[in-house]
């Protein structure tokens, strides 16, 4: 016999999930905007940076010096100004996480 107790905690795991999934979704949606400049998937053409399978603290650093202005640019820097540093840790996280 399933408790109340037992589908209120089923219950909380699925909408925990759902919300997991929906934070993947958000961060793909963001890393997308880079598809332009850096590759489908983080797989630049030749002439431009690759960022799939880079280090994500590297990655990270990188964004957060064109942010700041620490990092010339052409174009980063304002971009990068679009995101909060936790959107930039998450962004970094996902293309590190990709093959190269």
């Amino acid at each position: 016999m399933i408790t109340s107790k037992k589908w209120l905690t089923a219950g909380a795991l699925c909408v925990a999930a759902m919300g997991a999934q929906a934070q993947v979704n958000q961060v793909r949606v963001w890393a997308a905007a880079c598809a332009n400049c850096h590759g489908t998937m983080g797989k630049a053409e030749p002439g431009m940076e690759s960022l799939a399978g880079k280090d994500k603290d590297e990655l990270l650093q990188k964004m957060l010096d064109f942010k700041t202005g620490k990092k010339p640019a052409t174009i980063m820097h304002q971009l990068s100004k679009g995101y909060t540093d936790e959107q930039l840790a998450q962004i970094s996280a996902y293309f590190s996480a990709l093959k190269k």
